[in-house]
C-alpha cells in the first residue's frame, strides 16, 4: 500500500521504518524541509515534502504530530483525499480527537500505540518500537468496518497487541497508567530541586542512581507533550491526580503515627499488585 505519515517525529519515524521493511511506499509530510530531509536519508520515508498534498494518492494515513495538531491537520488534510482514503492517529488523548474528526471522515479510525521514549525527532526513531507492545483502536459505531480491518492489519504487521475500547474508556484508563505517572514524575524532579541547602543539593545529584533514573524519566521527558496531556485529558487526569493524592496523605499519615506494621503491609500489597500492570511484556520499559 501507500502509506501517508504526517509528522516525521519518533513515533512518525518508527512507523516508516518498520511499514516500508515490509515493502509499503511511505510518504511522510513534515512542517520542516531539514526534517524531510533526513527521513528520506535515513530511510524512513520513500517520499517526503511540508505539503500535504503529497499525500493524496495514500490508501491510509498516520497522523503523528502532537495532540493539539491533530484535529487541524486533519481538516487541512481532508481537502487532498479522496473519501476512500482511511485516517487513523496515534494521540494518547482519545476522545476529543475522534468526537471532532468523526463527522468530518467517516474512514477515521482512531489509534493510540502505547510505545515511546524520552528521546523526540527523527533522529530518535528505531525499528521495532511497536514489538509486543498495546495499540489502541477506538472505532465508535459510525466506524465502517473494513477500515478498522485495514487498520488491524497494519497494526498487527507492526507485532503489537491491539485492543478495542470506547475513547472515553482509553482516556480514563491511560490517566492512571501514562499521564498521571508523568505529572507524579514531574512533581518529584520539582520537589529535590526545592532543596534549599545548596549542599544538600549537590549531594542528592551526585548520590541519583537507578531508582531515581527511574522514577523521573518520563517526568524529565518532552515538555509539550505533558501540557497536551493535561489539556486535552483534563478531567480524567484530575480525577487520577486526587486519588493519587489521597493516597500519599494516607502514607503522610502512617509514618507520621510511626504505623509500621500497616506501611509494610501496604507495600507487601504493592508488591503483590505491581506485576498485573508491569508484567512480562513490560519488563524492558
Amino acid at each position: 500500500m501507500k502509506i501517508g505519515i504526517v509528522g516525521l517525529g519518533l513515533i512518525g519515524g518508527c512507523l516508516g521504518f518498520d511499514l516500508r521493511s515490509q515493502g509499503h511506499y511511505i510518504l511522510g509530510v513534515s512542517r520542516r524541509e531539514s526534517t524531510c530531509e533526513k527521513a528520506i536519508k535515513l530511510g524512513s520515508v520513500d517520499q517526503a515534502s511540508v505539503d500535504l498534498s503529497l499525500l493524496a494518492s495514500a490508501d491510509v494515513v498516520f497522523i503523528c504530530t502532537p495532540i493539539g495538531q491533530i484535529v487541524p491537520q486533519v481538516k487541512e488534510l481532508i481537502t487532498h483525499l479522496p473519501k476512500t482514503t482511511i485516517i487513523t492517529d496515534v494521540g494518547s488523548v482519545k476522545t476529543p480527537i475522534v468526537e471532532t474528526i468523526s463527522p468530518l471522515w467517516e474512514n477515521f479510525v482512531g489509534g493510540h500505540p502505547m510505545a515511546g521514549k524520552t528521546d523526540v525527532g527523527i533522529e530518535a526513531a528505531q525499528r521495532n518500537l511497536f514489538v509486543n507492545r498495546p495499540y489502541v483502536l477506538t472505532p465508535v459505531e459510525t466506524t465502517p468496518g473494513d477500515a478498522v480491518i485495514i487498520v488491524e492489519e497494519i497494526v498487527r504487521s507492526l507485532g503489537s497487541i491491539i485492543y478495542h475500547c470506547q475513547p472515553e474508556q482509553h482516556d480514563r484508563a491511560v490517566s492512571w497508567i501514562s499521564h498521571l505517572p508523568v505529572m507524579v514524575s514531574a512533581s518529584l524532579i520539582a520537589a529535590c530541586l526545592s532543596e534549599k541547602d545548596p549542599e544538600i543539593a549537590t549531594l542528592a545529584q551526585n548520590f541519583a542512581s537507578s531508582g531515581f533514573r527511574d522514577t523521573s524519566r518520563v517526568g524529565g521527558g518532552n515538555p509539550e507533550l505533558g501540557v497536551m496531556m493535561a489539556q486535552y485529558n483534563r478531567q480524567a487526569l484530575l480525577h487520577s491526580l486526587h486519588q493519587y493524592r489521597e493516597n500519599l496523605d494516607e502514607f503522610i499519615h502512617i509514618i507520621e503515627q510511626e504505623k509500621w506494621e500497616l506501611l509494610e503491609e501496604k507495600f507487601k500489597f504493592n508488591q503483590q499488585a505491581r506485576p498485573d500492570f508491569v508484567g512480562v511484556r513490560n519488563q524492558d520499559e
